[in-house]
Formats: structure tokens, sequence, C-alpha cells
């Protein structure tokens, strides 16, 4: 299966109403159709079962050995964690006190939701199969908890959100595909002010919703939609067949056939032989007789050179560091990131990042009209910054020098200093901890200072009193 990343579904309806709504499903359904199918390959990809698994020999058929080296699994897990092994956070981007209080509010809220191991999902959906979905919806009313809205990760096998084909591309309408037990096909269709539940292609249920907003939102893994390693496939292939033709050539020298030259032997004798493990031989017409093995041995050092090179070559494309850390050079620090191919990782990793936010502040927009409605928060998307938490202590020393050079500095404003450095999370918050622990330091020296004055006093006037 030649792929190439999920298809965009756009629609050139301007919107959507009843009227159209099946047109456009009916068109939307057929892009999701093929981008469900590649979906489910690359999920089985991912599992395990891949097409190594069904490869067949004409010769010795009988010696096949089909070995799985699943690569691909690595990759996901690798670029999952590392984008996203921390939860991933809310900060102040303003400064102020109350900001920053409903800011922790809202990741309460978020942490009640269980919002990491969700993003860990999307993130893993999306290095998967190129794309993945959330959907949020306000809490109902015999459903209240902590926080008023509540936060699914929808198999993107399932969902799909349509764009207006126009500029700009803002979404149409969400969907999710779900079957009940008799088979029947159900949609759950939200548009930006109604609900309609579609059951075999026919409008069950339309009713007016108010959050005024699509609560289906897509996280692309990039613009393409491609899975991490989808651009690989072709070399993951190649490292299974490689791996599965190296056990054939052991088992086929282990299992190779006997040939027997100017001989002539019985099939009674030969099972003779098998038991006993030794056999008598006549030459035919005084003809040289000799019993040997057909063997032919695979060359293994070669062999292990070409793995080699199909892994590092899926490495440097995919953008992940190389098993080199045990070889012993002069490098260290940044140079031992850089050739490692650590550096690479970040930079992928950075690129995720933004298309990530791009997606998660859509999300935000929604979960921020749902708090305020509910009058539990007064914040806008223009308040919060997300905070990616990995990696945050490499070149700890270095980070906590240029810390200290800048507070050394008058004309540095400290929040500057704890902002540039890039040594903590939330800058903010530990400029606040920071000069709020500074200003009880001080005033918890001040008693200490009075009463060494005093007892200098003391000192000084009893010595006085002593010479009189």
């Amino acid at each position: 299966m030649v792929l190439s990343g999920r298809k965009v579904i756009t629609s050139n309806a301007k919107s959507i109403t009843r009227d159209n709504l099946l047109k456009v499903l009916t068109e939307a359904k057929m892009v999701h159709t093929s981008n469900q199918a590649e979906i489910e390959y690359l999920y089985k990809y991912y599992k395990g079962d891949q097409p190594i698994l069904s490869r067949t020999k004409e010769v010795r058929p009988d010696i096949c050995n089909n070995i799985v080296v699943n690569r691909a699994n690595e990759i996901v897990a690798f670029k999952t964690g590392y984008l996203c092994g921390e939860p991933i956070q809310y900060i102040n981007r303003n400064g102020e006190d109350s900001v920053t209080k409903n800011i922790n509010t809202l990741n309460e809220y978020m942490f009640s939701e269980d919002k990491a191991s969700q993003d860990e999902e999307i993130v893993e959906w999306g290095n998967i199969c190129g794309t993945a979905y959330r959907l949020v919806l306000p809490d109902e009313t015999s459903e209240a908890d902590e926080a008023p809205f509540e936060m699914y990760t929808l198999d993107p096998r399932d969902a799909f959100v349509v764009y207006y084909s126009g500029i700009g591309n803002k979404p149409l309408m969400g969907v999710m595909v779900s079957q009940d037990e008799n088979n029947v096909t159900h949609y759950s269709i939200y548009t930006e002010d109604k609900y309609f539940h579609v059951v075999e292609m026919s409008i069950a249920e339309e009713s007016p919703h108010t959050m005024g907003m699509i609560p289906i939102f897509e996280y692309p893994a990039n613009n393409a939609r491609l899975g991490s390693f989808e651009i690989v496939l072709p070399l993951l292939d190649a490292i299974n067949k490689v791996e599965s033709n190296r056990l054939d050539g052991v088992e086929q020298i282990v299992q190779a056939f006997i040939k027997f030259i100017n001989c002539d032997i019985s099939k009674e004798d030969y099972e003779s032989f098998l038991k006993m493990g030794a056999i008598k031989v006549k030459s035919v017409d005084g003809a040289s007789a000799d019993v040997g093995m057909v063997t032919t041995e695979l060359n293994q050092d070669q062999t292990q050179t070409l793995s080699d090179n199909l892994y590092q070559t899926v490495l440097t494309i995919c953008g992940m560091p190389n098993r080199n850390g045990g070889t012993s050079t002069s490098d260290t620090g940044s140079a031992v990131l850089l050739r490692d191919g650590w550096s690479l990782a970040e930079a992928r990793a950075k690129d995720s990042e933004h298309i990530f936010k791009r997606a998660e502040k859509q999300m935000l927009k929604l979960v921020l009209k749902i708090c305020n409605t509910m009058g539990e928060l007064d914040l806008k998307l223009s308040d919060i910054s997300l905070k990616f938490t990995r990696r945050n202590y490499e070149n700890i020393q270095s980070k906590s020098q240029v810390l200290i050079s800048m507070l050394q500095q008058e004309k540095i404003h400290p929040l500057l200093a704890f902002s540039s450095s890039g040594l903590f999370i939330d800058p903010e918050e530990a400029y606040t901890l920071s000069m709020k622990y500074y200003e009880e330091q001080k005033s918890a020296e001040k008693p200490n200072e009075t009463q060494e004055t005093e007892r200098t006093d003391q000192t000084q006037e009893g010595m006085e009193n002593g010479k009189d």
C-alpha cells in the first residue's frame, strides 16, 4: 500500500444547514473511508501486523521465518514520550497575580480531567496515522464535577472534521461515526450552533446548542498528516526481510540437504543413517564415492552492515537519535547532542509543538467560554501560554550561570532574568515565589540585626561602666 498522508476533507459549502447536510456528509464520507482504511493499516502496522507475516518462499518453502522487527512501535513510543513525557502546563503571559490564580485553577481543572494522559493519546495517534481528534463538551447538570467541562480523545478511524475549501479553511462540521448492535451506522454531527443525529443517511434529530463552536478539534501531526513512521515504510519492510532471510540462512545450514556422489543408497538405509549418525556406502562402477552437505553460507558481516545501514537511514529520516552513545570520542556537552542526533530530535519536537499549540488554542477557546459562562474563571486566551516541560534541565549549570549574571545587573529586571535563563518551567511563578521568599528572609533578618545592635550597645555600655 502506497501512503502519502491523510486527505483533508473539504467542502465548497459556506455553512451547514439541514438542506445541504446530507449532501456534504455523503461527499465527506467518501474521503473519510479512504483515510479510515489507511489509518487501519498504519495502526495494525504499529501493533506488529506487518506485510512480512504473509511472506512466501518458492525455494525451500518449509524454511520460511517471518520476523517482525517492530521499529514502527519504537519510533512512535520515542516521539510520544519525548514530546509529552511530562504534562503540558498553562502559564501566565501577563504577570498579573489575579491571572496567575485563575490559570492555576485551569491547570487543576485539566488535572481533574486527566488531560496529561489524553494529550499522550492525542500525540500517539498523531504519530501513528498523522492526525487525532478531541471532543470537549460542557458538563451535564447531573454530572457536575470539579471541572465544568468534559474532554474525550476520539478514535481517528471514527471521527473527522469537514473544512471550508475557500479562504481561511474554517471548520464547517465535526462528525463522530458509530455503529449499534444491529450494525446500523450513526453519525453525530456538530456545527457551530446545531447538533444533528443522522441514522443511515437520514436526519433523526436536530437540536441547537449554545457553545458557539464546533466541539470536535483536529490535532494534525503535520501539514501533510503523515504518521511518524509512514515515510520509511519501505525501509522498515526491508529490515524485516533482511532479518527473516538471515534466520532462514541459519536454519538452511542446519537443515542442509545431503548429497551422495557416485553411490547408491536406499530410503531404508538413509533413515537408518539418520537414527545412527553413521552410514556405509558403496561406490558405483569403481568411481570415487562421497557423501557431503549442500550448503551455501550467508555472509553475516555483510548482512549486518546492510541491516545497520537501513536502521541508521530510518533514524535519520525520522529525526531520532542514533545508538552511538557507547562510541569513545572526545566530544562533550552540546557536541554529543549534535553528534548523536539529539539536536535533530529536539528540532522535530519543537516543530510538532507549534502545530499542537495551534490546535490546542482552538480547544482552549471553547474551554474558556464554558468556564467563563459558568462563572468559574475570568480568563482570555491572550492570558495563557502553553509550556512543554521536555528536557528542562539540559545544560542546567549554564542556565544557572546566566540567571546569576543577569540578576547581578542593576539595569535588568529580575523577571527578565528568570524568563531568559530558561531554567524554570513557569518563570513568572518562579519569580513570584522567589521574591516572596526574599522578602521573608529580609524580614527575618531585621529582628536579628536589631538584637545584635542592642547586644553590642549593652557590651559597650558595660565596658564603660567597668572603667568608671
